[in-house]
């Protein structure tokens, strides 16, 4: 039963590699050349750097999938603004474990001071990262239509949100600022 957990740094090649797999096969992400290692652990320190959470999925010493979410956009008005995303291994599709890194992702977001979890789904074709954000209880908000090109076609993105916590109900605590 695979376990989810902190990321470590000795995690970095197998979540560059998941990540290459779909950079390289997948319109989920809009990237067309896989990044380094190097480069995913730089991405990674900064999510870390910034206190919010990166998790891995892990069955032994086997990275089935990974997690993190990063501030949607650099201006402070957005701060309680986080843009999630999540990769698997294609072996570890379809069983719950997207479902399974999503609800501990939105925890751990939430304990961060995120009070607004943002889906930025590539490929309107993308049913299963779709149907895991709707049924983690994200909200379609809009489709912004072939504003990507991969694989010699137009891509749409799929835009969902979900709120975290008390959402927009009060003001957020400063202390999260």
């Amino acid at each position: 039963m695979p376990i989810i957990r902190p990321s470590q740094t000795s995690d970095i090649p197998q979540i560059a590699a998941i990540y290459a797999h779909h950079v390289l096969h997948g319109t989920g992400t809009f990237e067309v050349d896989p990044p380094t290692e190097t480069e995913m652990a730089q991405r990674r320190d900064d999510v870390l750097n910034k206190q919010l959470p990166y998790l891995v999925a892990v069955e032994g010493d086997r990275v089935l999938g990974f997690a993190y979410c990063n501030w949607f956009k650099p201006r402070p008005a957005y701060r309680y603004s986080a843009e999630d995303s999540i990769y698997l291994t294609p072996q570890a599709t379809g069983q719950g474990l997207g479902k399974a890194l999503l609800a501990e992702l939105s925890s751990r977001a939430e304990q961060a001071g995120v009070r607004k979890l943002i889906a930025v789904i590539g490929d309107s074709s993308n049913t299963g990262s779709i149907g895991v954000h709707r049924g983690a209880g994200f909200q379609h908000v809009g489709t912004l239509k072939s504003c990507g090109w991969k694989f010699g076609r137009w891509l749409d993105v799929v835009m969902m949100d979900k709120s975290l916590g008390l959402g927009d109900g009060n003001s957020p605590s400063e202390s999260h600022s």
